[in-house]
């Protein structure tokens, strides 16, 4: 094989590892999105059991973590990334990190419902946690979606709508404290709604952060701390 040959066929491997890369972590945000679609449910129903294989399927998500982040480990070693091939990597080791902190609060929601929930959920805070569950849901369908495409607007709609989250989790909150004011007995049940709430707000932030590191792989711009914002309105005077 002559010397043009072989740096064909070893940029053709390189870009290969790169595409498997992207491949397994669409594969890791689809296990995590199941989990989250399953928490979700067993939260609303009160499913103990559902809540049960959510606590036990989150060993899957650290696996691919750990899989990922060797691979990446060893490209950056062998190959040596520059530029936009560096960025891709840094932006996946950050994703995945963000899915398994995603992943963790799946767990958590899972582990609450796996315990006793009688009584602590009545029609309307179920209603708004299941919206809020949707919510959020529908923002890292969107993420792994602007993640799989390099889309900028897609995943600016995701900051969008980590807006929209906080906004219910902080309703949910109004009314979980109203509970308790009104009934000292229902704290030890209500507070495992809210911690539950709690972790479906985290996992809209975590979504948002890999909303942006796709915006620094596609534009190569830093937009955590305020940037957001700025990069909002130049697209918009843009368009």
């Amino acid at each position: 094989m002559d010397k043009l040959n072989l740096n064909q066929h070893i940029s053709q491997q390189y870009n290969e590892e790169l595409e498997d890369v992207r491949a397994s972590v669409l594969k890791m945000g689809g296990v995590v999105e199941e989990q989250l679609a399953n928490a979700v449910r067993a939260l609303i129903h009160c499913d103990a059991v559902l809540g049960r294989t959510v606590v036990k399927n989150d060993a899957s998500v650290n696996s691919l973590e750990i899989e990922i982040d060797e691979e990446c480990t060893r490209i950056m070693a062998r190959r040596q990334p520059a530029a936009s091939d560096l960025r891709l990597i840094v932006a996946v080791i950050k994703t995945i990190n963000d899915l398994e902190r995603i992943g963790d609060e799946v767990k958590r929601v899972g582990k609450m419902v796996s315990e006793e929930m009688d009584g602590a959920l009545d029609e309307e805070i179920r209603h708004e946690l299941e919206h809020m569950g949707e919510l959020v849901l529908k923002m890292l369908g969107q993420v792994l979606d602007a993640f799989a495409r390099t889309d900028v607007q897609t995943s600016l709609d995701v900051v969008k709508a980590d807006r929209k989250v906080d906004v219910k989790y902080k309703s949910i909150i109004r009314q979980l404290m109203t509970f308790m004011a009104s009934d000292a007995t229902s704290i030890p049940t209500i507070m495992k709604v809210l911690w539950a709430a709690r972790a479906m707000e985290r996992m809209g932030d975590r979504c948002q952060n890999i909303a942006e590191y796709v915006i620094y792989l596609v534009l190569g711009k830093d937009v955590r701390h305020g940037g957001i914002d700025d990069l909002m309105a130049e697209l918009a005077k843009e368009s």
